[in-house]
């Protein structure tokens, strides 16, 4: 049996949490051929804003959790996320959220296909 099938054959015995945790264990020579990252951080200060901007003029992509400031501070979301949103259109980026406590800020030339699931 190949290890595809392996990995992918239903089976009571799998799993499934220590499977996807293993996906984000990588080793530091595989980032050195990479043209940009995927990164994950977390919006709670304007400090976090202006490096998540940094993370989008640098040509990386940028998960961006809101949850505690959403839950925290509705108001201070709400400036930070259209400031952020300000300066990801002045640099030709897109910003989408995609669900209820995470954003997707892309840079320029990177767009976010904005269609709903029917």
């Amino acid at each position: 049996m190949s290890f595809t099938n392996k990995i992918f054959k239903k089976s009571e015995g799998i799993d499934l949490e220590e499977f996807l945790n293993t996906l984000d264990v990588e080793e530091e020579s595989q980032y050195e051929d990479a043209d940009a990252f995927v990164k994950p951080m977390t919006l709670s200060s304007q400090e976090d804003a202006a490096a998540v901007m940094k993370e989008a003029r640098e040509g990386n992509i940028v998960l961006l959790n809101i949850d505690g400031l959403a839950k925290r501070n509705a108001i201070k979301l709400k400036e930070l996320i259209t400031g952020l949103k300000g300066q990801i259109m002045e640099i030709d980026g897109d910003i989408a959220r995609i669900s209820t406590d995470r954003v997707l800020i892309t840079p320029s030339r990177v767009k976010i296909v904005k269609q709903k699931e029917k």
